[in-house]
């Protein structure tokens, strides 16, 4: 168990003396003098109450202050570039409608942007019409909830990503939705985080997409709609439990995808509808279990340059493909899953299979050399040759099998 860091509390008791001399501040649009010249009076720890639509080009917030909104108050960017940065520490923005970044191919323009400070906290917002919506760049201990964020539907070059995150640790990202955005959660070189809860639907590339990020957890989020869905590469210790991978369909789309994972959890996850429910490209030591594969077209893609992985007390229904693969599997494990295709026996009534399952039929194999093979997918000469390898293999790999497959579901 790692030990909490010392540093948020020092720098707690460091504001005290400004805390408890803080003041509130009103500021109402149209009253007289400006969000900028009211921002360049307040003091350290100072809350500023907003109320109405605040167009002053963009906003820098350099000091520790928490911007509170009321009765639908924002601030309006007008497509003139950023709309609010923040770059000190210890700054709250919550209750605000933050719109109308330009978008821009040479800058991340964003409707939120905080750099290189330490516990911002941006909650409840309502971000909408952002290029970028929150990005963070070289932050730690970020506090990202409860927020909604709404692109707009335009082509993937004209929109950026919903909650945008580089070079950051310890973040929490909790309780948003995001929706109409290029990828709906971006991660890179992201460290110790915690992502929970948030709903990332119809989003143009993918619900969440993080690469060189480490020791994050994925917990209680849906993914859904999405163009491509879940890609997550070149990362180790990462861990995802309890999400809903749902629907996310195209030609080359899938649930998740794991590519060069190394040290990875993948538990209690749901994958219905999807065109590839779960691929696993050159991953190490990734453990799949008590996973649910309903209703996809492929459940799980393995490759061949995978090792060490397990697949284990797995609900396979439904499923056009359970299992397919691209060359001998000889180094990962596949045991007491539930298949809905097998018709084996359990005489000694232990909940597991007498005889061994082999969920890759002729077809998937052929399928995964020549994918335009698919057009005979219901045909009945295939399904007599997929059969037929199932009962006496010969193109399988020797390796790719359920020794002891379950009976029935082992959850529901």
């Amino acid at each position: 168990m790692r030990r909490a860091s010392p540093i948020p509390l020092i720098a707690a008791l460091l504001l005290l003396p400004f805390l408890a001399h803080a003041r509130t501040w009103e500021f109402r649009v149209g009253s007289g003098g400006t969000f900028k010249q009211l921002l360049q009076s307040a003091g350290i720890g100072d809350s500023i109450l907003v109320s109405g639509i605040i167009r002053e080009g963009t906003i820098t917030i350099d000091r520790p202050v928490c911007i509170i909104g009321r009765n639908g108050a924002g601030i309006d960017g007008e497509e003139a570039g950023e709309v609010l940065v923040i770059t000190a520490s210890d700054v709250t923005v919550q209750h605000m409608i933050i719109r109308g970044t330009r978008m821009s191919n040479m800058d991340d323009n964003a409707g939120i942007k905080a750099k290189e400070c330490a516990r911002t906290t941006i909650r409840d917002c309502h971000l909408e019409a952002c290029f970028f919506a929150i990005y963070l760049s070289g932050s730690r201990d970020a506090l990202i909830e409860d927020n909604t964020v709404e692109g707009g539907l335009v082509e993937e070059n004209e929109m950026g990503n919903g909650i945008h995150l580089w070079k950051c640790s310890k973040a929490t990202i909790r309780g948003n939705t995001v929706r109409n955005h290029r990828d709906g959660i971006y991660f890179e070189f992201v460290t110790d985080s915690h992502i929970d809860r948030n709903v990332s639907v119809g989003n143009l590339r993918y619900g969440l997409h993080f690469m060189f990020s480490h020791r994050d957890a994925y917990q209680d989020n849906l993914f859904q709609n999405n163009g491509a869905g879940v890609a997550v590469m070149f990362s180790k210790e990462i861990i995802m439990r309890r999400n809903r991978f749902l629907s996310n369909r195209g030609g080359s789309s899938y649930g998740l995808l794991l590519k060069e994972i190394n040290d990875g959890e993948i538990t209690d996850n749901t994958f219905v509808d999807n065109t590839t429910a779960l691929l696993v490209d050159g991953c190490n030591r990734v453990h799949a279990e008590w996973n649910t594969f309903q209703f996809n077209g492929w459940a799980l893609r393995l490759y061949a340059n995978a090792s060490a992985c397990t697949f284990k007390g797995n609900i396979f229904q439904g499923n056009t493909f359970d299992l397919s693969t691209n060359g001998d599997l000889l180094l990962n494990t596949i045991e007491g899953n539930y298949w809905d295709r097998y018709i084996g026996y359990d005489l000694d009534r232990d909940g597991h299979g007498d005889t061994p399952y082999r969920p890759v039929g002729f077809f998937p194999l052929l399928v995964e050399r020549m994918p335009f093979a698919m057009v005979f997918s219901r045909s009945l000469f295939v399904s007599l040759l997929d059969h037929a390898e199932r009962v006496v293999p010969s193109l399988s790999p020797e390796a790719l099998k359920d020794d002891h497959p379950l009976m029935r579901p082992p959850h529901g």
